[in-house]
């Protein structure tokens, strides 16, 4: 912890296209802020469409378990697969809601430097609809271009092996490489090495709101 900056949400949500989307993206980080804070997991499609996914619900709510995140506190829509830009009206209201309903303090998305369509829709009617609201971006590996974290959050071994554990609920994805342990740890051990830590959970900044804290202002909080 010596030297980090410390940041801190009252209400964090994570914003995804598909299940799987924010374990990938984000999965050691939200083990390690669960206990301390309110979480929204939302993913904007249930994926449903397709009949080889019928077990992809299930898994997603096994895999935020996991990572310590209630039912309560998970939402699922059912916005179409790969037709996200068709809807973008729509899931803008969508968002609209959810930042009056739950008014988060940090927003959670897809890098900018994804190229799926779905995600980066997510990703252009967030910062509309979050206006006024710190917005990091997470990398979905399999999907992004030039994607490099200037925004880096230190986790803890125990962090990652949740993670690990989380996205291994994905029996339907099990054959994909970028379900593979090793590539999970060792995305996160570069991560940490990026940081100087162990491990890191890597964003890119789409947005940064803050205030600068002085040293009595930082006393009197603890």
């Amino acid at each position: 912890m010596a030297n980090n900056l410390l940041f801190y949400g009252k209400r964090v949500c994570f914003l995804g296209a598909h299940p799987d989307d924010i374990e990938i993206g984000s999965g050691a980080l939200i083990a390690n802020i669960a206990p301390h804070t309110e979480l929204r997991c939302v993913t904007l499609s249930d994926n449903q469409k397709n009949p080889a996914l019928t077990h992809l619900v299930e898994e997603h709510y096994r895999s935020m378990e996991v990572l310590g995140v209630p039912e309560s506190s998970i939402i699922l829509g059912t916005f179409e697969t790969r037709r996200f830009p068709h809807y973008r009206q729509e899931i803008l209201e969508f968002m609209v809601d959810l930042n009056h309903t739950f008014n988060p303090d940090i927003v959670f998305v897809h890098t900018k430097a994804d190229i799926h369509q779905d995600h980066s829709t997510v990703t252009e009617e967030a910062l509309r609809a979050f206006r006024g609201k710190t917005v990091l971006g997470f990398d979905v590996i399999r999907s992004s271009y030039g994607f490099f974290p200037h925004f880096l959050c230190e986790v803890t071994e125990e962090d990652v092996e949740k993670k690990i554990a989380a996205l291994a609920e994905y029996k339907t994805y099990a054959s994909k490489y970028y379900f593979d342990e090793k590539i999970t740890r060792a995305t996160l051990v570069r991560n940490g090495a990026i940081a100087e830590r162990p491990y890191a959970e890597g964003f890119d900044i789409l947005r940064i709101i803050g205030a600068f804290g002085c040293r009595e202002m930082l006393d009197a909080c603890e």
